[in-house]
């Protein structure tokens, strides 16, 4: 957010940048910078512009990179959404790398459903129900939800009128997934009449894991995202109520025609779902 710095970036003058954003603006109709002393900032219609722009530059990079001839290995790319790639691939990551240092991997976070074969991408960590699972995906565990919340809180049972009018609710913002927010579970437990402290929204589940963390409120808990902050103290069940399934689940894709390098990749995924789920777990309802 500095004209002068971009310009610099640019190796062009400050002047010539500011007649570029100019043309810019009278091209597109509407500004996309609000200038101040010292300071810029985005309107709203420049703050939506980068953020589509920003990612499909991001692509196309991507792929300008993949195509660049060399003597470099050829990295293993794994998608997933933003939630899973933080919560369940990147903590688990530097173990493979010991394991397997002659591998290289790329993750590639995204919200969306990628296509493998167009932008070759080797393997995909999805979430959704068995029948909108591809032909050949592999289920690598269960949804379930339960009530976490940092330790120093001390909530044992959130569904306790009491406990939640103390508490603030940390909330997914994503109203196509009813299911993992806070009405849905508390109508099931029969507290949906209670009003909470307050409540925290965020647009990504990680977001909301990490302000959990940070002692900020109760989040819903999936499962196997937040199963190895459980296990190493640093979140607490924040009720005793078995966990809330859901019929949605989480599945490996892989690319029909995969490397020698992806094939490893591919198994150890699959090894460290089959270990998470081996372990000792909350009742399901």
């Amino acid at each position: 957010m500095s004209i002068t710095l971009a310009a610099q970036d640019m190796c062009v003058t400050q002047s010539a940048l500011s007649r570029q954003i100019q043309a810019l603006e009278a091209t597109l109709g509407y500004r996309v910078l609000v200038r101040g002393h010292r300071s810029i900032e985005f309107t709203a219609e420049g703050r939506r512009l980068f953020r589509h722009a920003d990612a499909m530059l991001e692509q196309l990079g991507e792929v300008v990179a993949s195509l660049r001839p060399g003597d470099a290995r050829q990295a293993v790319t794994i998608s997933a959404s933003i939630g899973v790639t933080a919560l369940w691939i990147l903590p688990r990551l530097n173990a493979f790398q010991h394991a397997a240092p002659q591998i290289d991997v790329r993750v590639a976070a995204s919200n969306r459903f990628v296509d493998l074969e167009r932008e070759q991408v080797d393997l995909s960590l999805r979430y959704c129900r068995p029948q909108d699972a591809p032909e050949g995906a592999l289920r690598l565990f269960d949804e379930a939800l339960v009530p976490v919340a940092h330790p120093t809180l001390a909530v044992a049972a959130i569904e306790d009128a009491a406990q939640l009018r103390r508490q603030v609710l940390l909330e997914f913002d994503d109203v196509s997934r009813p299911w993992l927010q806070w009405p849905a579970w508390l109508r099931g437990a029969g507290a949906g009449r209670v009003k909470p402290k307050g409540v925290l929204r965020f647009n990504q589940y990680d977001q909301v894991v990490q302000a959990a963390l940070a002692g900020q409120g109760v989040a819903l808990g999936r499962l196997e995202l937040v199963r190895p902050l459980l296990e190493q103290g640093k979140l607490a069940l924040a009720s005793a109520l078995p966990a809330t399934a859901s019929d949605y689940a989480y599945w490996l894709i892989a690319h029909s025609a995969l490397s020698a390098d992806a094939v490893v990749v591919r198994d150890w995924i699959q090894k460290e779902a089959a270990r998470s789920k081996a372990r000792a777990r909350p009742r399901v309802r």
